[in-house]
């Protein structure tokens, strides 16, 4: 019996992510809720690009404090195309390391994880290797930023 090749990861690109302060609902139909808009950034490695200004990361807040992230954003490459980011994840740990984290506080990223899928849109043909693939981000919270290496599931 033949058995599916085993996945490697290689790193592609670093992100970061620049943030205003979330925008906290607190407990909706849907269970907590916040949105943090997303006011620029940079993608460098292989691809190169800057994160445009009018994302934003759509948390649910689960009642441990832990997250379930949904962030949206564009970025447009040196050349000009226009790419969608598309960034689902978790971020747990423990109680005292999510208030930390929450506080806007530096903590090290040994002390909770934070992972996520990359997802891509691009119309041209240069790009489309972006859409030809999966993606997984270990990412890291800081006060203002999030910053994350991509990684390509080969």
């Amino acid at each position: 019996m033949t058995t599916p090749p085993v996945p490697t990861l290689a790193p592609v690109f670093d992100v970061r992510v620049t943030l205003e302060a979330p925008l906290e609902f607190g407990a909706t139909s849907a269970g907590g809720r916040r949105i943090i808009p997303i006011t620029g950034g940079e993608i460098t490695g292989a691809l190169e690009a800057e994160i445009l200004p009018g994302g934003a990361d759509w948390q649910r807040v689960r009642a441990d404090g832990s997250l379930e992230i949904d962030g949206r954003y564009t970025a447009r490459t040196r050349e000009g195309e226009l790419v969608y980011l598309s960034v689902r994840g978790l971020r747990t740990g423990p109680a005292e390391v999510l208030a930390a984290l929450g506080h806007g506080e530096d903590v090290d990223p040994g002390n909770y994880y934070f992972r996520t899928s990359v997802t891509f849109e691009a119309s041209t043909p240069r790009l489309a290797w972006l859409q030809d693939a999966l993606f997984i981000a270990s990412c890291i919270r800081e006060a203002r930023a999030v910053r994350y290496t991509a990684y390509r599931v080969s």
